[in-house]
């Protein structure tokens, strides 16, 4: 211990901010460090419509609303009423109910409401809207309702079976028509025994 150092004649010098705290070139070079992309936006700030495809719901009920009123209002009372209600009352009071449920529907969503998950579904609540599926089924639903008078049930019946499989995913090309035509000839025999003719469109006097 008694022992002299050597005498060190050169002096070595430090780089600029060599002497300042340790901590501090620490958060210095955290600085320089590039920041981490930002996360997704939170709820507030997206588009109102984000994740609650509960919209489309309410849109295709309006829309089922509207064709069932003009519908009704396009009856002939005829010989069929007795008494002052005709039979256009039933389908006005299912319009104006549908009507009633759209609306609670669309203003619950719209405050933030949202159907409570079951405790074995595995669902992303955070997920996006499948806007693509709901467009494609309602397009087979307003397809159906154009064609079944023109071209008759089994034809519109099977469009509306295949374009809701089809819109759900299914790809098998053979299976899935097949299946479809079954199940609109099917239901329009069903139908038929019990006295209520589907419209049959070019079948007419076949079926």
């Amino acid at each position: 211990m008694d022992r002299r150092l050597p005498d060190r004649r050169r002096v070595r010098h430090l780089p600029p901010g060599g002497d300042r705290p340790r901590g501090e070139r620490a958060r210095q070079s955290g600085a320089r460090v590039s920041a981490p992309p930002s996360a997704a936006p939170p709820r507030d700030a997206r588009a109102p419509w984000w994740g609650r495809a509960e919209l489309g719901v309410a849109a295709f009920l309006y829309l089922v609303a509207a064709l069932v009123l003009v519908d009704a209002a396009g009856l002939d009372a005829g010989v069929t009423q007795r008494g002052p209600v005709g039979p256009a009352a039933v389908p006005v009071g299912v319009g104006l109910l549908l009507i009633v449920v759209a609306t609670v529907l669309a203003v619950d969503v719209l405050r933030g409401g949202r159907g409570a998950a079951e405790d074995g579904e595995d669902v992303d609540p955070e997920a996006t809207s499948d806007w693509r599926t709901v467009a494609l089924l309602a397009g087979a639903f307003l397809t159906n309702a154009a064609l079944i008078d023109i071209a008759g049930w089994i034809i519109s019946g099977a469009l509306l079976f295949w374009g809701s499989a089809f819109a759900l995913g299914s790809r098998h090309w053979i299976r899935d028509p097949l299946i479809s035509v079954g199940l609109s000839a099917g239901t329009h025999l069903l139908f038929g025994s019990l006295g209520i003719w589907l419209p049959a469109g070019p079948f007419t006097g076949v079926i």
